[in-house]
């Protein structure tokens, strides 16, 4: 009886204590600082979804705390994946991810997925672009897969995602979708440094394959062409709205780069209370709409519970496309 006493009395008290825990938790989160971070380089699309994300909470007053944006590139988003694993259990990281976290784990580049995270919300769809340099002999994406019909290895093709991920994805569906043979002897090369725009301008890559919110201002600057987009119809406004999709060159195929934002594991109540709605309130704001607009963004706001359905049903998908064009 003395015995089972004292695991009652043991019990209430570590009950207490965890009780205590979690609602000092909830009473001092939000941290002072919370980091964003980007799992690319900078200029890419997740840097700039994140530092848009960070700028317009701040800006409207939505999150007080401090909000630095890292760059932690690699692997295709893989490297900083590992390293969310080191922080399970925390609310202090925020980072930006799309479907790479889900191609990266299918392709056999990562042992992490989406499940290795907790989902917070997703936030945009962008769309897959391909640009060349304004003085390209290619000048439109039919020039591209016919020359790649005649010789699969005749046109460089630069992304920043890893291969087997998402810039080297979407592309290779478009190519299977306007016939191309022999998709696995296209070459592809990934920059994961920031010099992805110096490499085509110089030469060294002949077609860009990415997010169209990636390259809006160089397209708008008149520095790259673009020679199309994976929407079903034309987005944006000025110069991006005069790219014609995939599908006005004869190609039957869409591409939709969604894009959201993940905290590590295992991360207290107390925080994901605290993201869902901050989020909720920051996609309702004039700023955040206005840099939807400014960025070829389509809005695509899921709550966290939604986002978790979402990536389940997405990543099923994606199993069937990699199946389809890598055969495995």
């Amino acid at each position: 009886m003395l015995k089972a006493s004292k695991l009652v009395i043991a019990t209430l008290i570590t009950t207490s204590a965890l009780m205590t825990f979690n609602s000092a938790n909830a009473a001092n989160y939000p941290p002072k600082t919370i980091n964003m971070v980007a799992p690319s380089g900078a200029g890419g699309g997740w840097d700039l979804t994140i530092r848009t994300v960070a700028k317009t909470l701040k800006d409207t007053g939505i999150v007080k705390s401090n909000l630095p944006v890292t760059n932690r590139p690699g692997g295709g988003g893989a490297v900083n994946l590992a390293y969310m694993q080191t922080q399970k259990g925390k609310g202090n990281l925020i980072s930006v991810y799309s479907p790479p976290i889900l191609l990266t784990n299918l392709t056999g580049l990562t042992q992490f997925s989406y499940k290795d995270t907790t989902p917070i919300a997703r936030l945009i769809t962008d769309y897959a672009a391909f640009v060349v340099p304004e003085n390209s002999r290619y000048k439109s994406i039919k020039d591209v897969m016919d020359a790649l019909k005649k010789d699969p290895k005749s046109v460089k093709i630069g992304g920043t995602s890893a291969a087997g991920s998402m810039d080297h994805i979407q592309f290779l569906l478009v190519a299977k979708a306007a016939g191309v043979k022999n998709l696995r002897q296209i070459d592809y090369v990934s920059f994961q440094d920031g010099s992805l725009v110096a490499q085509a301008l110089g030469g060294h890559v002949d077609l860009i394959s990415t997010g169209l919110g990636d390259v809006a201002g160089l397209v708008k600057s008149g520095k790259l062409h673009a020679l199309a987009q994976t929407a079903d119809k034309r987005v944006g406004e000025g110069a991006i709205a005069k790219i014609p999709t995939v599908k006005e060159s004869g190609i039957d195929v869409t591409f939709e780069n969604w894009r959201g934002l993940f905290g590590p594991k295992d991360m207290p109540q107390a925080a994901v209370t605290y993201w869902r709605d901050a989020i909720k309130k920051m996609v309702k704001t004039d700023e955040w709409k206005a840099a939807v607009k400014r960025n070829g963004w389509d809005n695509a706001y899921q709550n966290d519970t939604q986002f978790k359905a979402f990536l389940g049903k997405t990543n099923q998908q994606y199993k069937t496309l990699i199946k389809e064009v890598f055969g495995r």
